[in-house]
């Protein structure tokens, strides 16, 4: 029996930012020293504010958003350089997870999704750069859905698409309030910390036992 299989990226298909703040490893600790770039005040008045309002949405594209901020923050330089600095310094993937998703993937029939807040220009990055389009049949990220995660508007969204569902779809999230919507909505949504999350999920277990 087919079934929908749903990754998160940050804090799961790609080391990075993730929920508990002990297992992030961050992209802009060399910020500072490389591009004159203070990686808080990044945080705070970039991605804190018009990042998250307005970027992650669709409503304003990522290069105009950095235009208007980057200069306050004292870099004069071009949206590009820095866009490229921080996409190829915040792509550590989970080769160990991806490696089994793999291995899920050849033994099971399974449709393998991926559900992520990010803008269109990650989004495109993730899926050709780094060759996630390779392994997965689409991405579902909030700049295209108008919308972020939780809001069921995002799972309604994704539900849409994949069509009626015999089993619920299995996704796994790092975030908390994430999984937990998911699970309200109907999904088995597991918090994925580490990478015993998903090889020891019962469901996951049975698979890659068969034969």
């Amino acid at each position: 029996m087919t079934r929908a299989v749903i990754f998160d990226v940050d804090g799961v298909l790609v080391h990075g930012y993730h929920a508990r703040p002990e297992l992030q490893r961050r992209w802009d600790e060399n910020l500072l020293a490389d591009l004159g770039i203070d990686p808080n005040r990044f945080r705070d008045e970039f991605i804190f504010d018009i990042f998250i309002k307005k970027v992650v949405t669709g409503q304003m594209a990522l290069v105009e958003a950095l235009d208007k901020r980057l200069p306050s923050l004292g870099f004069n330089g071009s949206p590009m350089a820095l866009v490229h600095y921080w996409f190829s310094h915040d792509s550590q993937l989970n080769h160990e997870l991806i490696a089994a998703i793999r291995a899920l993937k050849a033994k099971t029939d399974i449709r393998l999704f991926i559900a992520t807040n990010q803008d269109h220009m990650r989004a495109l990055w993730l899926w050709d750069k780094l060759g996630l389009g390779d392994i997965f049949e689409d991405i579902f990220y909030s700049a295209r859905v108008g919308i972020r995660k939780p809001e069921n508007g995002f799972f309604d969204f994704i539900a849409a698409r994949i069509g009626p569902q015999a089993t619920a779809p299995l996704f796994f999230d790092d975030t908390p309030k994430v999984v937990t919507a998911a699970r309200a909505y109907g999904w088995d949504a597991i918090e994925y910390q580490t990478m015993a999350d998903f090889a020891e999920h019962p469901w996951v277990v049975s698979q890659i036992s068969k034969p």
